[in-house]
């Protein structure tokens, strides 16, 4: 396993070599010590497994955002001094794949690298609740009942379109516009709504009734493949 070690401590990343130096199986590739050298280091090595000090930013979503960006197979792995609900969550949405203390045991955080590199997720109990609620709270959110927002004509057209499951640049080609144009028709359906992404426009479709019954069904299959879309990381709002 490759792994590539971003932290602001030169001492904490030494201590990391030389427990990484006994196992077999796993090899560091690249280091970085400000937030700067992190992205290029992901773009200069592949690697299995980035270990990103969360105190290289103020605001660390970004940054998994921004690793991922570069290299979208890399598998992120937070190390925080202390976090929230809200952190935790939104680390996990921008598509962190784990989340450890820095003063984790040796032999766990070696457990946590070999887990996550194999696909896994890395949470404590504490945080697993937390995601759980959040994904509670926003089912719930998703299927209450709500006033209907006032779309026109164009962005109930561009809604249709999205839930038959045709993506952006061949929404423009039927409409005759930009691809811009259709991203930023949806931003604004997105806000009116109360939508983050395809998926739950789809849901709020299927559960509002917003369409005709003749897209209902296009709007199930549509919240299916974004469903499966939304299972890969995918650290930014989609449009």
């Amino acid at each position: 396993m490759r792994v590539l070690l971003a932290d602001s401590q030169a001492i904490f990343r030494t201590g990391l070599r030389k427990i990484f130096a006994l196992e077999d199986d796993i090899r560091v590739v690249g280091q970085a010590e400000t937030l700067g050298q992190a992205l290029a280091v992901v773009a200069k090595f592949p690697a299995d497994v980035i270990l990103l000090d969360a105190d290289l930013t103020t605001n660390p979503a970004d940054v998994i955002s921004q690793v991922l960006k570069r290299a979208p197979e890399l598998r992120v792995i937070l190390l925080v001094e202390n976090t929230d609900s809200g952190g935790t969550v939104e680390y996990f949405r921008r598509g962190a794949s784990g989340l450890v203390s820095r003063s984790v045991p040796a032999d766990l955080l070696v457990k946590c690298i070999r887990k996550v590199a194999d696909g896994e997720t890395w949470l404590d109990n504490q945080g697993v609740n937390w995601v759980l609620e959040a994904y509670r709270t926003q089912a719930t959110q998703l299927t209450a009942p709500r006033t209907r927002s006032n779309l026109s004509d164009k962005e109930l057209r561009i809604v249709g379109l999205v839930t038959q499951g045709m993506k952006n640049k061949d929404i423009a080609q039927d409409i005759g516009t930009t691809e811009q144009v259709i991203k930023n028709y949806l931003r604004k359906v997105y806000d009116k709504l109360g939508v983050s992404d395809r998926l739950e426009l789809a849901l709020y479709c299927i559960h509002h009734k917003l369409l005709h019954e003749a897209s209902a069904q296009a709007a199930a299959t549509a919240a299916s493949v974004a469903a499966v879309s939304a299972a890969a990381p995918d650290s930014t709002r989609k449009v």
